[in-house]
């Protein structure tokens, strides 16, 4: 069931399901969240039944602003405040040693958690609306609101897809970001990135004063985090990169002998078949971010077996496209 998130008394109803153990998918300026009581072990059990998700994989919480970190982190560095001052609310996630006995199935039974403020209206509105009520709900569970590896929603239609009517949909819109937020362990005595976002490594090494380290070569192993498989994000076509010289000569010699494939490429590529969908990559990494997952979900709805995706620039600002295009290629 999808409801206007802008309306008061539908993000009470949706507070209130919440608060009575049961799931709301809702928008974040990321991706589509699907929603329960951090604080309920039996309602965040809801979550991974309903994406076949394991239960051992953590998932992030997401609070209405920063008061509520020592709700559930036994500690803050000084870093990753200073991580929080400068991207909360917004697509950041911090990993911090977990408060004893606090939201322990929404952190996969670990001693660390995921935490993050998000920056959409309708988010911020549920999240404010569920920590007034008595008692209180002080943060939401919500992983991407899709069945466990698969492409995340942007839309409340696509989550509709995922999940049926019965589910209670915030429609917020499409999401203005589009991939999910990036990922600083900050755990570990140093900032680590776990999982790239459209926040750059020269953000967050600015904001937090130190340089970002990366997760292989600690001494410590890293901790458990979301999206951070090596399959994940990925359509049921099956995914393939390749730069645009090697794009153009898979269709000559296939001709117009060509079919169900798509095609997703910043370069103008030639085909002499009918039956090869092509969308243009945009040429700037925030835009192709913001539609990436759209893109990958309308391939699969007109049935083509394969997606064929130009490879994105190596630059800073493409990191967290390629990391999701990398993943979904290895579905």
């Amino acid at each position: 069931m999808i409801l206007a998130g802008s309306e008061s008394a539908v993000i009470e109803q949706a507070a209130r399901t919440i608060a009575a153990g049961d799931l709301v998918a809702f928008p974040t300026e990321t991706v589509y969240g699907l929603g329960a009581d951090a604080g309920s072990d039996p309602a965040v059990a809801k979550i991974f039944a309903a994406k076949g998700r394991p239960s051992d994989h953590p998932l992030i919480v997401h609070v209405a602003d920063m008061w509520a970190l020592p709700l559930f982190a036994a500690e803050v560095p000084e870093f990753a405040l200073r991580l929080i001052k400068a991207f909360w609310p917004g697509p950041l996630t911090i990993i911090l040693p977990r408060r004893e006995g606090v939201a322990t199935a929404a952190a996969g039974g670990h001693p660390t958690i995921g935490l993050r403020c998000p920056a959409h209206p309708v988010a911020h509105a549920l999240l404010r609306t569920c920590a007034q009520l008595q008692p209180p709900v002080r943060g939401i569970a919500a992983p991407s609101a899709n069945k466990f590896g698969r492409v995340s929603p942007t839309t409340a239609e696509h989550v509709q897809q995922e999940f049926g009517d019965t589910l209670l949909v915030l429609d917020g819109g499409p999401c203005h970001v589009g991939i999910e937020s990036s990922i600083v362990d900050c755990s570990r005595g140093a900032p680590v990135l776990l999982r790239p976002g459209t926040l750059t490594r020269e953000q967050l090494e600015t904001a937090c004063g130190q340089p970002l380290l990366q997760p292989d070569g600690l001494p410590d192993p890293a901790p458990r985090a979301s999206g951070t498989l090596e399959s994940h994000y990925a359509p049921t076509a099956r995914v393939r990169l390749m730069d645009a010289q090697a794009l153009q000569t898979a269709l000559d010699v296939l001709g117009a002998e060509a079919s169900d494939i798509a095609i997703y490429s910043r370069v103008i590529l030639q085909s002499r078949s009918a039956k090869v969908l092509r969308r243009r990559m945009p040429d700037d990494a925030q835009e192709t971010a913001r539609q990436l997952f759209a893109v990958l979900r309308e391939f699969d709805a007109h049935g083509v077996r394969l997606i064929w995706v130009e490879t994105p620039p190596d630059t800073p600002q493409w990191e967290g496209v390629r990391d999701r295009l990398r993943r979904a290629a290895a579905g």
